[in-house]
C-alpha cells in the first residue's frame, strides 16, 4: 500500500483495499489479453491465414493506394508488448485502486477483444465487417486516451510508459489502419483506384486523416505517442506508394505531408497543454 501524507490527527492513511469490482475488472482485462494473444497467433498464421493473405489479399501491403508498406506493421510488436505490460501493471497492489486504472480497465479490455475480433473477422473474408470492428476499436481507444487525460491518478514514469505510451501508440496506429481498412473494403467492392482522380482522392483521405488526428490531439493535449504512431503509419504509406505497386508519387507526397502536419499539430497542442503532474498519493 502507498502511504499518504500524515493527516491533521497524525494518522497515515493508505490506499483503500481493492473492491470486488476492482478484482472483476482485473480478471476481465487479463482474460481479454489472453484472447488478444490468441487472435494475434491466428493473424500471424500460427493457427490461421496471415492477415495480408486473408480476405482475398485485400489487406496486403500492395492492395490499395492507402496500404502502408510491410515494415509498418512491426509497430504491432510494441503495442502487444505494451498491452501485456498494462495487464501486469493493473495487478500491481499500488495500482489496483488507482483512478486511471478504474477509468480505463474496461475500455482496455474492450480494445483487446475488438482487436482479436478484427483478426477473426478478416479470417472469414468479411472485409466490410472488419471496417465496423476497427471503427469501434478506434472509438474505444479515443475514449480511453481522453480519460487518461482527464482522470486524476498516478502519472509516474512507469504509468506514462506502460499506460499512456501503449494506448497512445495504439490509438495513433489504429487511426491510420482504419483509413487503410476502409480503402481495402472499397477496392474489394469494385471501386477503381487507377487514374489521377483516384490518386487525388487518396491524397484527400490522408490529409483528412491528419486533420482528424490533429483534432484528437487538441482534445487530449498533444500526445507524442499518438503522433509517433500516426506519423509512422503515414510515412510507410508514402514509402509504399513511392516504391511498390500501386505506385503513386502523388499519394506518397500527400502521405508524407500528412505525417508532417500531425507532428506539427502535436507540437502546437503540446505547448498549450498543462504539464502532467506526477501524483504519488
Amino acid at each position: 500500500m502507498t502511504a499518504s501524507p500524515a493527516s491533521p490527527a497524525g494518522v497515515r492513511r493508505t490506499d483503500p483495499r481493492p473492491t470486488r469490482a476492482d478484482r472483476v475488472r482485473q480478471v476481465a482485462v487479463t482474460v481479454s489479453e489472453i484472447a488478444c494473444l490468441l487472435g494475434t497467433l491466428v493473424g500471424i498464421g500460427v493457427f490461421g491465414t496471415r492477415v495480408e493473405e486473408s480476405a482475398g489479399g485485400s489487406l496486403s501491403a500492395d492492395a490499395t493506394l492507402l496500404a502502408p508498406a510491410g515494415p509498418a506493421f512491426s509497430i504491432w510488436s510494441v503495442i502487444y508488448l505494451g498491452l501485456f505490460a498494462y495487464t501486469v501493471w493493473q495487478w500491481l497492489p499500488s495500482r489496483a485502486t488507482d483512478r486511471r486504472a478504474r477509468a480505463t480497465g474496461w475500455l482496455a479490455a474492450a480494445s483487446m477483444l475488438l482487436n482479436a475480433g478484427w483478426l477473426l473477422v478478416t479470417q472469414q473474408g468479411w472485409i466490410w465487417a472488419s471496417v465496423g470492428v476497427i471503427v469501434a476499436l478506434v472509438l474505444v481507444l479515443g475514449l480511453l486516451v481522453d480519460r487518461l487525460t482527464r482522470v486524476q491518478g498516478r502519472r509516474g514514469l512507469l504509468d506514462l510508459v506502460v499506460v499512456d505510451g501503449t494506448f497512445g501508440l495504439y490509438l495513433g496506429w489504429v487511426s491510420v489502419a482504419t483509413a487503410a481498412n476502409i480503402a481495402a473494403a472499397l477496392v474489394s467492392s469494385g471501386v477503381p483506384q487507377e487514374g489521377r482522380g483516384a490518386e487525388w482522392i487518396g491524397v484527400a483521405v490522408v490529409l483528412v486523416l491528419a486533420v482528424v488526428v490533429a483534432a484528437i490531439q487538441r482534445r487530449v493535449g498533444g500526445r507524442w505517442a499518438v503522433a509517433a504512431a500516426s506519423a509512422w503509419g503515414l510515412s510507410w504509406i508514402a514509402i509504399g506508394r513511392a516504391t511498390d505497386e500501386p505506385r503513386s508519387m502523388l499519394v506518397a507526397w500527400g502521405a508524407a505531408a500528412a505525417a508532417i502536419l500531425v507532428v506539427l499539430a502535436t507540437a502546437h497542442f503540446r505547448r498549450r497543454a498543462v504539464p502532467l503532474v506526477d501524483e504519488r498519493h
